[in-house]
C-alpha cells in the first residue's frame, strides 16, 4: 500500500510531555505539533504551562517523561544550544539582550553562536536581519539605551540570526501600546509569511488572532483545546478556564 503524504509530517511535535518539579506537577501529558510554515498561538490564565511548556521544547530543562520530535530528529538529551543549531530558537517575555554591547553585536554574537557562522557572514546577514526587522539606524547603538519596543524587535533580531526553521515567541507584545503593538504585529506577519514556524504565547488575544490560524488553550498544565481560533474561544472549558465564564 502506498503511503500517504498528502498531509506533511509535524514541524515540532511533543507527545505526553510531564514535567514535575517534585512532588509539583506542572505539565500533564501534554500533546503539541506544529506544521511547517504554520503559525499556532497559545493561549491560557497565569499558571498554565505554557512557558513551561516553551521551556521543554527549547531545552532548558529535561522533561520528566514524553518525546520530543524536530523535523522527525528526538531531541531527547540535546541542550538548548544544540537545539537551537538544528533550528529552534526562541524570545522571551523579558528581552535578555547583552547590555554591554550594541545591537549589531548582540546579533552579530547570536548568528556566531547560534547559527555557526564566520564572523564575515555574520556580519552581512546580521546587517540585513537589522533591515528587516527596522533596527538598521539603531546598529550601533548601546543595547541599554533602547526602548520597550526596540528591545522587543532586537529579541526577534537575536532569534532570527541563528536562521531558525521554528521560532518561539514568549509574550513578545507584553508592555507595548496599540501602535507598537501593530509594528510587531506585521513583523511576525513578515516571518510566518518567509517560511518560519511560528509558535506564539500571548495574552493578547487581538493580536495573536491577526497572525495564528490555530489556537491551543492551556489550563492547569494541560491542553483543554485545540483548532481553529473561534471554535477554540467559544469552547466552553476555555472559556471557564480563561475567561473565568462559560456561555449559559
Amino acid at each position: 500500500m502506498m503511503q500517504d503524504t498528502s498531509v506533511p509530517s509535524p514541524m515540532l511535535r511533543a507527545s505526553g510531555i510531564n514535567k514535575s518539579y517534585g512532588a509539583l506537577k506542572v505539565l500533564h501529558d501534554v500533546d503539541f505539533h506544529v506544521s511547517p510554515g504554520e503559525a499556532v498561538g497559545i493561549v491560557g490564565p497565569n499558571g498554565a504551562g505554557k512557558t513551561t511548556l516553551f521551556g521543554a521544547l527549547a531545552g532548558s530543562f529535561p522533561i520528566t517523561s514524553g518525546e520530543i520530535v524536530l523535523e522527525g530528529q528526538s531531541l531527547a538529551g540535546t541542550s538548548s544550544a544544540e537545539r537551537c543549531r538544528m533550528g529552534l530558537a526562541r524570545t522571551y517575555q523579558v528581552p535578555r539582550p547583552f547590555l554591554g554591547m550594541t545591537v549589531f553585536e548582540n546579533v552579530n554574537v547570536a548568528a556566531m553562536s547560534g547559527a555557526g557562522l564566520g564572523r564575515d557572514e555574520a556580519a552581512v546577514q546580521g546587517a540585513d536581519i537589522l533591515r528587516q526587522t527596522g533596527l538598521l539606524a539603531l546598529a550601533n547603538r548601546p543595547t541599554a539605551a533602547l526602548g520597550l519596543l526596540d528591545r522587543k524587535r532586537l529579541e526577534v533580531a537575536r532569534a532570527l540570526a541563528t536562521r531558525p526553521r521554528v521560532i518561539l515567541l514568549d509574550e513578545i507584545g507584553g508592555g507595548l501600546t496599540e501602535a507598537e503593538l501593530s509594528e510587531l504585529v506585521d513583523l511576525i506577519r513578515q516571518l510566518q509569511a518567509s517560511g518560519i514556524t511560528v509558535v506564539w504565547i500571548e495574552h493578547i488575544l487581538h493580536a495573536l488572532l491577526r497572525v495564528v490560524t490555530r489556537l491551543v488553550c492551556m489550563a492547569e498544565g494541560r491542553v483543554l483545546a485545540s483548532g481553529d481560533p473561534r471554535d477554540v474561544m467559544a469552547n466552553a472549558d476555555v472559556q471557564r478556564a480563561y475567561l473565568g465564564s462559560s456561555p449559559e
